[in-house]
């Protein structure tokens, strides 16, 4: 960085427009980074704060597509049983009476099965809320990117108007 700014500040003051531009803008941040160890600290704290906020962001968009997938997933095997379920019952209704005992036996198997189900339809209510929850969190930090740009937008314009007061 500081062989950057030794570079930009040993440049030539007469340049063509779109060369001179390209140079001001990179002696302003150059200056900036020189004339204020604080500008510079802000600087940084500003792209860490902003790396972290993208990692977050990247974070809960990965939490949400895999509460999305294994609520998904869930959501499949409920239908399954229930399938197979409505399957036995159809299966139960056509057999004749001398089969009774084993149709008590598929009955209890089937009422051991909808306790089974019952837990599965308690864990998709909890995914289905766990995944509202980091959606609205993805929401929020997503308003704050925008505030915090917004943020970064108007510092940067304040500088730049500063440093084009100093040069004019």
């Amino acid at each position: 960085m500081k062989e950057m700014q030794a570079i930009e500040t040993s440049q030539p003051t007469v340049a063509p427009p779109a060369v001179h531009s390209r140079q001001l803008g990179a002696q302003l941040s150059g200056s900036m980074s020189f004339s204020s160890q604080m500008s510079k600290e802000d600087e940084e704290m500003s792209r860490t704060a902003l790396s972290a906020f993208r990692a977050k962001e990247e974070e809960i968009e990965k939490k949400k597509m895999e509460i999305r997938e294994r609520v998904q997933a869930q959501l499949g095997r409920v239908e399954e049983e229930t399938k197979r379920l409505a399957l036995i019952r159809e299966e139960l209704e056509g057999l004749a009476d001398p089969m009774r005992k084993e149709v008590a036996l598929v009955r209890k198997k089937i009422d051991s099965v909808n306790k089974e189900l019952k837990p599965l339809g308690h864990t998709v209510q909890k995914k289905e809320r766990e995944y509202k929850e980091a959606l609205e969190a993805f929401n929020e930090k997503n308003r704050e990117k925008v505030q915090l740009i917004t943020k970064l937008m108007e510092v940067s314009q304040l500088i730049l108007k500063s440093f084009s007061f100093f040069f004019n």
